[in-house]
């Protein structure tokens, strides 16, 4: 249990997607102009992010990995699909954003039409195929651990986007100066955000 505490943790405060990888970025600075969109947004990530990863996972690890058909029988475990993790990764990550989109758009419409194409893009969201890829790089133990490092991932783009919303709505009763008005104040504030978050790197977990 403490180590699933543990990835949890740190996916969202030491490897955050937008904040230590830069992932995520065009729906982060797209969809965080206020608050309420970027809760419905962020949620659908975390969503994603939470089902996609355990299930590349065991795609990765009873499919597609080298040796992963031996459950088959033991004229299976010579056979290599590794060469198809990208496009099967791909379409998982599709299959869920279209079932969330689905979903949204049958129980909350305003959000549905608030988010326009930004939600059918979360399958093309890089934070998303990232989460599959770092999962599949860190060679987790068992689906508990990718499960965790998914949420994780998801509640660290939640806080990211939530975050820099809250922070452009303030800032519309601000002096900003005329240059620096949209996105050159967003692009500062996502930088020393960033800095912000560096800090946890020094925390042992």
């Amino acid at each position: 249990m403490e180590d699933y505490v543990n990835i949890f943790v740190r996916s969202i405060f030491i490897d955050n997607m937008i904040f230590a990888y830069f992932l995520g970025m065009c729906s982060y600075l797209a969809v965080s102009r206020n608050v309420q969109t970027s809760v419905g947004l962020g949620l659908a990530v975390v969503f994603v992010l939470g089902i996609t990863v355990p299930v590349n996972y065991l795609l990765q690890n009873y499919i597609l990995g080298r040796g992963a058909l031996g459950w088959l029988g033991p004229q299976f475990v010579s056979v290599d699909l590794s060469f198809l993790t990208f496009i099967m990764f791909i379409a998982i990550i599709a299959a869920m954003v279209q079932l969330v989109e689905m979903l949204i758009e049958k129980f909350s419409p305003t959000l549905y039409s608030s988010l326009g194409i930004f939600l059918p893009l979360i399958a093309v969201n890089c934070a998303i195929l990232g989460g599959s890829l770092f999962m599949q790089e860190r060679n987790y133990a068992n689906i508990g651990e990718a499960v965790s490092f998914g949420l994780g991932s998801g509640v660290g783009w939640f806080l990211a986007i939530v975050g820099i919303a809250a922070i452009r709505e303030k800032i519309r009763y601000s002096n900003v100066p005329a240059p620096l008005r949209g996105l050159g104040i967003t692009y500062i504030i996502t930088g020393l955000m960033g800095i912000a978050f560096m800090s946890f790197m020094g925390i042992e977990l």
